[in-house]
């Protein structure tokens, strides 16, 4: 499913593509799936998939 959900750090002058190794906490509510990722630079991104 990682596959179908392409995301990038939106850190200044960063942009990287962010994958499963970077993936740190994933929770599932009736809303759907929470998905943190630490970027090496530093900054945290989170994303919901239904």
């Amino acid at each position: 499913m990682m596959e179908d959900l392409r995301c990038a750090c939106d850190a200044r002058g960063c942009g990287r593509t962010l994958g499963e190794d970077d993936l740190m906490l994933r929770m599932t509510t009736d809303a759907g799936e929470r998905r943190a990722y630490e970027c090496p630079c530093g900054a945290v991104t989170v994303t919901v998939v239904r």
